[in-house]
């Protein structure tokens, strides 16, 4: 189901690099606000270390951020060393595509994290990319993603439920 990701971890650090093996992910795309950074613009060192260990073992990424703020997107990328895409409307394809093409990398081999389900699990779906799905770094969130949140959650129940019944 286009609503549904391929898999859930509760941070983006718990993306292991035996989990992306396994799946034949040779590269990330990722998202900015609440997945990488909280709402206050905070990057924590766990993150960067992840970031850090996983280019280390030869796993591309690449910033797609839907925020309109340019310096926001390019300080995290600039602190992260990697190159980036803002204003991407996910979840059309323009953002994802241009990353996928600057990866160089075949859409399988490509897993999309994000924290929202309308954004990030709906844009890696339709690019038939591997969808991972975060929770949130903090509850605080823009007003438009606040009013998403709760048919997010509904979205997520079912989604927990139907993987316990598999």
């Amino acid at each position: 189901m286009i609503l549904y990701p391929n898999v859930y971890f509760k941070s983006i650090t718990e993306v292991t690099y035996e989990y992306l093996i396994e799946n034949n992910i040779k590269a990330l795309i990722l998202d900015v606000d609440n997945t990488l950074i909280d709402y206050e613009r905070n990057l924590s060192y766990s993150v960067i270390k992840w970031v850090e260990e996983l280019k280390n073992k030869n796993i591309k990424m690449y910033i797609v951020s839907n925020s309109n703020h340019q310096k926001k997107v390019k300080h995290v990328a600039d602190k992260l060393k990697l190159d980036y895409i803002f204003f991407a409307m996910k979840p059309l394809k323009y953002g994802f595509k241009k990353a996928k093409k600057n990866l160089g990398l075949q859409s399988k081999q490509i897993a999309v994290i994000g924290d929202q389900i309308f954004t990030d699990v709906i844009g890696a779906n339709r690019m038939k990319m591997h969808s991972i799905l975060v929770e949130p770094i903090k509850e605080k969130d823009i007003w438009i993603t606040r009013i998403k949140r709760p048919i997010e959650n509904a979205i997520k129940r079912k989604y927990f439920k139907y993987k316990e019944e598999k």
